[in-house]
């Protein structure tokens, strides 16, 4: 399986932005993905996660009720949709799908098998 983030960029606080997770190679449907971010000087941490049927989602509670994850299973991509944008979230944002526990939202990164490249958010105050 092969990942490729797209869409981040430079917003301002407050800002939006959607990052894109294309899968290959795989059958996505049968990927749970996942989405981490690592801040300058900082551990990569978990974002948020949709299962693959998209019937289950779970975030860290730094971006509840601000980012929206989900997935088109007919175009083998996941999203990242971030809204009201604060400067913490600068950071590279990596997607990643899991491909061997059942249909569920995979929190433990170590869980996941595949990784994106990374796509940096900048957030400017």
């Amino acid at each position: 399986v092969q990942l490729q983030a797209s869409g981040g960029g430079l917003v301002q606080t407050g800002g939006s932005l959607r990052l894109s997770c294309a899968a290959s190679g795989g059958t996505f449907s049968r990927l749970n993905m996942g989405w981490f971010r690592q801040a300058p000087g900082k551990e990569r941490e978990f974002v948020a996660t949709i299962s693959a049927s998209g019937r289950s989602t779970s975030y860290v509670d730094s971006v509840k009720g601000r980012f929206t994850i989900s997935r088109d299973n007919a175009k083998n991509t996941a999203y990242l949709q971030m809204n009201s944008l604060k400067t913490e979230d600068t950071a590279v944002y990596y997607c990643a799908a899991d491909a061997s526990t059942r249909s569920m939202a995979v929190v433990r990164e170590n869980l996941y098998e595949y990784w994106g490249q990374g796509t940096l958010v900048t957030v400017s105050s």
